[in-house]
């Protein structure tokens, strides 16, 4: 079936995956375990319900520091995370190429309230329609039932989407639900798929 749709994940595909790299500066910054604190923070975003909106960032900070023994204020934490989601020129390039070539180009994203301040200091969100956020939509890619969303949101069949996601469960959990998939694991080998992606579904 014809490709109609390429959506794409924020952290760790449009942009540097900011928020473990963030959690890994913190880390070695205050004499943390570094993959113990990345794994940590992952589930607390989650846990907490950051993601989907139904908690603050300041109770977030505040149940992060209560884990972790670390006294620094919010600023200080915030930034050494939100620094680091560097968004990456050569995949916007991509977007509008994509777009050129009369795709609908979508994202995905669980970065909640982060995405509109992101955008902010590199604008990106205007290349990108529709816009799924996790903190605004109230579900995460935890939740197979999303996919159907994006499918509904964009006006096309599952099957008719390309999802690009550094995650294998969210990669697992979109092709259980029809969408061709693409796990992002480095720049070679992306842009090897999309191309043979693109070409195929034509």
């Amino acid at each position: 079936m014809a490709l109609k749709c390429v959506t794409f994940d924020f952290g760790g595909v449009i942009a540097e995956e900011g928020f473990r790299e963030g959690m890994r500066a913190i880390a070695l910054r205050f004499g943390l375990d570094p993959e113990k604190t990345i794994d940590m923070a992952f589930r607390l975003v989650f846990d907490a319900k950051f993601v989907e909106g139904l908690c603050t960032e300041k109770d977030l900070w505040d149940l992060f520091r209560d884990r972790t023994g670390i006294t620094s204020e919010d600023a200080t934490l915030r930034e050494m995370v939100l620094s680091r989601f560097i968004v990456r020129p050569w995949m916007l390039e991509l977007v509008r190429t994509l777009k050129d070539r009369g795709y609908i180009v979508a994202m995905l994203t669980d970065q909640a309230g982060w995405l509109k301040e992101l955008d902010g200091r590199n604008p990106f969100l205007h290349l990108f329609d529709p816009v799924l956020n996790s903190g605004e939509i109230g579900k995460t890619k935890k939740d197979p039932a999303v996919f159907t969303d994006l499918a509904a949101a964009t006006g096309v069949k599952p099957e008719e989407i390309l999802f690009v996601d550094d995650n294998d469960g969210n990669i697992e959990r979109a092709a259980s639900m029809g969408l061709k998939t693409i796990l992002y694991r480095d720049r070679e080998g992306f842009e090897r798929e999309i191309r043979g992606a693109v070409n195929r579904y034509v």
